[in-house]
């Protein structure tokens, strides 16, 4: 019996015989099967190729990033916060090695693991069990859990305070229980948002996006995108990191507004004719 993963996106099912026949996550039309077909690996099968490594490195204070090398599945970015006598992981990636663990246990550990999207659960029950840690997933996106849990969390709602200064914002979107992690004491108190890609920052750095679909480039209509830009002005935060490296260093909140007014003016034909 092995807990296969799916190469494509990362995420680990329950333990079977034989390989799925399919991934539910990359079935679906937010995602995508590789045209080269559906392909399964397993951790052991990784750790055992001795080709990757997940390192952990310092962002800013009390800010880690967790990252992969080489990329593998979607090649999000995790993020570890050091809270008040509590660590959270801000979403998820597949590897996880000896040299992981030990990392992040000279940080302090983890106390909670919170979930953007079904996009990043990757090996999440690994970690969890690995940390003794609660895991976080929104109510709304249950049924695309690929490997069930003890230790999962279904949360509801649109506000869930993990620990002081550390809170769950559900404010939908990509997913129905897209989730934004909103931590108040990060950047010198001026507060910091951990975003996955339910809010994305684009190229220039400058402006962020929202999607239904990234690979597909399946836009979010106009009025959900207005009502998420609403729901943001009420949170605290001057910077926004994504989940692939890029980041919002200052003013983030007026760089969220204004985005989301060119993006509904875009797909409304007010902001160009062509």
């Amino acid at each position: 019996m092995h807990n296969y993963i799916c190469k494509t996106c990362g995420v680990q099912y329950e333990a079977t015989l034989h390989e799925p026949t399919s991934c539910s996550i990359c079935k679906e039309e937010r995602q995508y099967v590789s045209s080269k077909g559906q392909s399964w690996t397993t951790l052991e099968a990784m750790v055992e190729s001795g080709n990757y490594k997940t390192e952990v490195s310092v962002e800013e204070e009390n800010l880690y990033r967790v990252q992969t090398s080489p990329s593998f599945g979607i090649g999000q970015t995790a993020y570890l916060v050091k809270g008040k006598g509590y660590n959270v992981l801000w979403d998820c990636v597949t590897y996880i090695d000896e040299g992981t663990i030990k990392a992040i246990q000279q940080l302090g550990g983890i106390d909670a693991i919170a979930l953007s999207h079904p996009h990043y659960y990757s090996t999440q029950v690994e970690w969890a069990e690995t940390f003794d840690a609660a895991l976080y997933i929104h109510e709304d996106d249950k049924k695309w859990v690929t490997r069930m849990s003890e230790r999962i969390v279904f949360w509801s709602g649109d506000t869930l305070e993990l620990s002081e200064g550390v809170v769950l914002q559900r404010i939908g979107g990509h997913f129905k229980g897209g989730t934004i992690l909103e931590w108040k004491e990060g950047s010198q108190q001026q507060g910091v948002l951990l975003c996955g890609d339910i809010v994305r920052i684009v190229a220039d750095r400058e402006w962020v996006s929202f999607m239904y679909s990234y690979p597909n480039f399946i836009p979010l209509p106009g009025a959900t995108v207005e009502r998420i830009a609403q729901r943001m002005k009420e949170l605290h935060f001057n910077r926004i990191y994504d989940a692939f490296n890029r980041v919002i260093k200052e003013d983030a909140a007026e760089s969220v507004q204004r985005s989301a007014k060119r993006y509904v003016d875009a797909l409304n034909g007010v902001l160009f004719q062509t």
